[in-house]
């Protein structure tokens, strides 16, 4: 059923909770595996490196995946990591389509009504428009 699984994360509350849901599917069939893709954008990759000014801005990248890899770990669940550029949606999406995932999870964004039907959120553009089934994760 969920053998394959891609968990979207980029480190905040939504995607941890998204991540205990991939982890739980994963958990249910021997010999499921996830692969967690991180998507760095280009404006986010400028802010951090000026806000971290001094300090090596992939730390950040890597305490944030840090969490959901301890946690594939304590479940026994086979897990890759695997870290993208690009703008977080297509990048995501693009990667999807190109293998065959079983299911899609990823976090809601969080952002207020008004700007989810103005701008689209990354998990809107993710679910429009994966071929796999996607669990959006509040």
């Amino acid at each position: 059923m969920f053998k394959k699984i891609l968990l979207a994360t980029d480190g905040s509350e939504h995607s941890i909770r998204a991540a205990d849901k991939a982890i739980a599917l994963a958990s249910l069939l021997p010999g499921a595996e996830i692969d967690i893709v991180y998507v760095i954008d280009a404006k986010q990759s400028k802010d951090d490196v000026l806000k971290h000014w001094g300090r090596d801005a992939s730390d950040k990248r890597k305490y944030k995946l840090q969490l959901i890899e301890q946690k594939a770990k304590h479940a026994e669940v086979k897990y890759e990591t695997i870290i993208l550029h690009g703008e977080p949606g297509p990048t995501i999406v693009e990667f999807a389509n190109k293998d065959t995932y079983d299911a899609l999870v990823i976090g809601s964004r969080g952002l207020n009504t008004f700007q989810e039907m103005v701008l689209g959120s990354v998990s809107h553009k993710v679910a429009k428009q994966a071929k796999c089934p996607v669990m959006i994760v509040k």
